[in-house]
């Protein structure tokens, strides 16, 4: 599973496609732990298989870099 993070103003947002969960928190680790709690309460009681979720251990998360960031 993929999550992507956005900075917006005041918030970190915390979109996961796949399972259609968006989240937001004041600082990133506030948005990562919204989003596990988000992830965990969405997906309670489903069968992951049937989903194609079946052994899910890992959320990866990318981050979108400010448009000021240039590469090394």
């Amino acid at each position: 599973m993929h999550a992507f993070v956005t900075k917006d103003v005041g918030a970190y947002v915390i979109d996961c496609h796949e399972i259609a969960v968006v989240t937001q928190g004041k600082t990133i680790d506030e948005a990562l732990a919204n989003l596990m709690e988000a992830v965990t309460l969405h997906l309670e009681g489903e069968d992951l298989a049937t989903l194609g979720l079946e052994g899910l251990k890992r959320i990866r998360v990318s981050y979108e870099l400010p448009a000021d960031v240039t590469a090394a």
